[in-house]
């Protein structure tokens, strides 16, 4: 295949440069995200003294932190930079871990969560935005899709290896949890200080010098917003995406338990098949070039999203063997369209566009919409109806999909987003900014994804 003038030709490995972004990067992804705490912060905070309510109370406020926290947090990124606002999230994720050490109280608890909303934040849309525009700008594009599947693949791998030695580690040093993870933080914020400069991209030095105070963030955020107004394709993409974080999000987190109990698996076994979830998850996100080049991205995030859909109901007709094998279905499918739907809304966005913000506008919807889920999942439960919500769920699913692929058939958002969806295909043809090829079209099932 002829390489298209100005980039790399197809199937070459990246730059030096490129790799460094993408080791880096791997680093980052994985001692950021590895929180030696989450299998033990309810027991850590009700042996601190805190109630049931206080516990749940707030997780709840942490929710609401985070969606206030990501429009400010994007609108950061396109100024300062994505890679300025890495090592800011990174100093306060930091911070955030050892708040518990330094009180361990309800104020304590709470701050931490605050704080860890809002480092979260500051890094969601950056992260995925500094990648995609490293990438891009080493003319290295087709490595994006592998090198975010496998970011996430590493991380889930650490969270199997370390999680069991939490127990262990709590004997010896009670707070170990929260100080592992404030080190592992630290660690991340070394990767980001490490990350290149981009050449051409507000990746490095941000877009302003410093000025244009509140009046730029008004800017950025009206471009955010009048971009997902006039691009269809762009918002089509984004509510496509709910379906995949939801299901994922709910079932993994909050029915895991309730659907293992129900089928009488005890307690003691939840360990290990979350386990083998988290396995399954991380070997499909480091592999989503294993699914079949004859359907299109788009195509295969909305065919995984009815997988996820289909497992949750069929988990209530089958007995304890088939519901583990069925939630590590269920995690594969996670695992394969989690970078998919990631690259797809990369794409979508234009040249030029505030990308970071834009991806926090997707964050901020995903969980939004977890959000409501959440509170009808604790209605179906407390009435006791368990297989009613995942038979609705996975009925809510096929119907918003199913509308999605009418409005995505319709003849305006064909003409809009037939030449995004081919780039998206393609290996080296995933920037915004490509001009569309006439005929590109009927080689896109021979194109990996």
């Amino acid at each position: 295949m002829r390489a298209r003038s100005g980039r790399r030709a197809a199937g070459a490995g990246p730059t030096a440069t490129a790799r460094r972004i993408i080791r880096l990067n791997y680093g980052f992804q994985l001692l950021f995200n590895l929180l030696w705490w989450m299998p033990v912060f309810y027991a850590y905070q009700k042996a601190a003294g805190l109630s049931d309510g206080q516990i749940f109370g707030i997780q709840s406020i942490y929710y609401v932190a985070f969606c206030l926290f990501e429009i400010p947090t994007g609108l950061i990124a396109d100024r300062i930079g994505t890679r300025n606002c890495l090592r800011a999230g990174a100093v306060v994720m930091t911070a955030a871990n050892l708040a518990p050490v330094v009180s361990a109280s309800y104020t304590g608890f709470l701050v931490h969560f605050l704080a860890i909303a809002a480092g979260r934040s500051l890094t969601s849309g950056a992260a995925s935005a500094y990648l995609y525009d490293g990438l891009r700008a080493e003319k290295c594009d087709e490595h994006y899709l592998r090198a975010e599947g496998t970011a996430r693949a590493l991380g889930l791998m650490a969270k199997v290896v370390c999680w069991p030695l939490v127990g262990p580690l709590m004997a010896v040093a009670h707070p170990a949890p929260y100080v592992l993870s404030a080190a592992s933080a630290a660690g991340s914020l070394a990767c980001a200080v490490a990350l290149p400069r981009l050449a051409g991209t507000g990746g490095g030095a941000g877009k302003t010098d410093g000025g244009g105070g509140g009046g730029a963030f008004l800017r950025d955020a009206g471009a955010a917003l009048r971009c997902v107004a006039s691009s269809r394709w762009l918002a089509l993409v984004m509510v496509q995406g709910v379906a995949v974080f939801t299901l994922s999000r709910i079932c993994q987190v909050n029915l895991f338990q309730p659907i293992l109990l129900d089928h009488g698996i005890s307690e003691a076994s939840h360990g290990s098949v979350m386990a083998a979830m988290t396995v399954a998850e991380a070997v499909a996100s480091a592999r989503p070039q294993w699914l079949s080049r004859r359907l299109p991205p788009v195509a295969w995030v909305s065919v995984l999203s009815l997988a996820l859909a289909g497992s949750l109901a069929a988990m209530t007709l089958g007995g304890p063997w088939a519901v583990v094998a069925l939630l590590c279905l269920f995690a594969a499918a996670t695992g394969f369209a989690y970078p998919i739907q990631r690259k797809l809304v990369n794409d979508a966005v234009p040249a030029h566009a505030p990308r970071a913000t834009l991806l926090s506008v997707e964050s901020i919807v995903d969980r939004a919409v977890c959000a409501l889920a959440a509170i009808a999942v604790g209605a179906y439960l407390a009435a006791g109806r368990l297989d009613a919500l995942l038979w609705h769920s996975a009925l809510a699913t096929a119907v918003l999909l199913g509308v999605f692929q009418l409005l995505l058939r319709s003849g305006v958002v064909r003409r809009e987003s037939a030449g995004r969806e081919v780039r998206a295909a393609g290996p080296g043809e995933t920037g915004a900014g490509t001009a569309d090829r006439p005929g590109t079209a009927r080689s896109r099932a021979r194109r990996p994804l």
